[in-house]
């Protein structure tokens, strides 16, 4: 395999998982007598540019399909995140009813919805139907393709030339990541501002997020890896700001190079040494991966098995790729847990793709007064612990399994 960015030759493994089918691939009931796709699902690092990527069995297409079941909107502390990267930046950018605003991968519109709350003109570019279809209902236009040089240029000469493009948790789920950088580049007004946010590879590494590795994320960013693919392009970084989004997230600003509206900020290169003096430039930083995410599965599945001996009940909650990544890693199966409850109603009364675990609403699993509630988007463990709170009543208990197991 070559690097998606630099084209260099790929020889330095990061992490092997075995395999796993996509996992947004959700199933009906009347599919669990069928088959399903399991694609190996195994990481590699390029030891030119640094960018760690899944090795490629399965296009885009395939991956975010009409029935994509992840909708932002349904937490509601990303729903608070969004609604206050959007007041700043109208504040700090000075946007008014004469600019324009386009977000990339838009989903259901969680965050252009407060932009058009401010009364300035936005767009969303969002591929899957049926999140494009929720955005559409909240009276907020969007152009339902996948976003790249071609598509931003139809865009411009459509008059939809931004001064803000916002790109959320999407410029790891794209597999031709130089054509997806060059549409931002095509489509920002020569004196605008990009924002991207995407979780940060050293988290991933040093908390051993490993569960964020899936078939849909083609690519796992360092701060180098995303400067040096957008100066390709021709886009400066301007500032880095440190997020608790998603595990540890990065939330980079952008704008052309010749631009010079925006100072650059010493975060940039402070965040560039701490990368390189965690030895994020050299192959040994990522070779413990693998027996770290070995750890945590076997610590899990031994917890389940004890669980299970002592004749207590375990369900899940967060129907999330992470988790069916550490679900389908670990080989576990109804037998360890009996249901999962999501608040996405297009998840809700399907099965989660490989280990065909139930999924049912919160007021399903709560009726059910399950002994351990095992949080699967571990990065939502305080709004998840505080909405599901009432499980102390029957003397239920929460637990973790990232980056090891934890119960309480």
């Amino acid at each position: 395999m070559k690097c998606r960015h630099c084209d260099a030759s790929l020889t330095h493994s990061f992490l092997d998982l075995g395999s796993a089918p996509p996992s947004n691939a959700y199933l009906r009931h009347e599919q669990l007598s069928g088959p399903e796709s399991w694609l190996p699902l195994r990481m590699l690092v390029c030891d030119q540019c640094w960018l760690v990527q899944t090795e490629d069995f399965a296009g885009r297409e395939l991956l975010f399909d009409a029935d994509y079941a992840y909708f932002s909107s349904c937490s509601s502390s990303w729903l608070a995140h969004a609604k206050q990267f959007v007041s700043d930046a109208v504040r700090k950018l000075n946007l008014t009813a004469q600019h324009c605003v386009v977000e990339i991968a838009a989903n259901d519109g969680y965050l252009l919805q407060f932009v058009q709350q401010a009364g300035i003109r936005c767009l969303g570019v969002e591929p899957t139907a049926s999140t494009a279809a929720s955005a559409r209902e909240k009276g907020i236009p969007v152009r339902e393709v996948f976003f790249g040089r071609e598509t931003a240029r139809q865009l411009a000469e459509e008059g939809w030339a931004a001064d803000l493009m916002v790109a959320n948790n999407v410029l790891a789920h794209v597999p031709d990541i130089n054509d997806f950088a060059a549409g931002f580049a095509t489509l920002l007004k020569p004196t605008g501002a990009v924002s991207f946010e995407f979780p940060h590879l050293l988290n991933m590494v040093q908390l051993n997020q490993f569960d964020t590795a899936y078939h849909e994320h083609f690519s796992y960013l360092s701060l180098h890896a995303v400067q040096r693919i957008l100066q390709q392009q021709g886009l400066q970084i301007f500032n880095v700001e440190h997020l608790a989004t998603h595990g540890g997230s990065l939330r980079v600003w952008a704008q052309h190079v010749q631009s010079g509206v925006h100072a650059v900020s010493e975060a940039v290169d402070a965040t560039l040494t701490t990368e390189k003096e965690a030895g994020m430039l050299t192959s040994d930083f990522y070779s413990a991966a693998q027996r770290r995410a070995e750890n945590a599965k076997n610590g899990l599945l031994k917890a389940l098995i004890a669980l299970r001996e002592q004749g207590l009940r375990v369900a899940a909650y967060g129907a999330a790729a992470k988790g069916n990544t550490l679900l389908n890693f670990a080989g576990v199966r109804p037998d360890l847990i009996t249901c999962v409850a999501d608040l996405s109603p297009g998840k809700q009364g399907k099965y989660l793709p490989g280990s065909r675990i139930p999924i049912v609403t919160p007021a399903q699993m709560l009726a059910a007064k399950p002994d351990v509630v095992l949080i699967l988007p571990w990065n939502l463990e305080t709004e998840i612990t505080r909405d599901l709170a009432l499980i102390r009543e029957w003397g239920g208990r929460f637990a973790i399994a990232i980056p090891e197991w934890k119960i309480w």
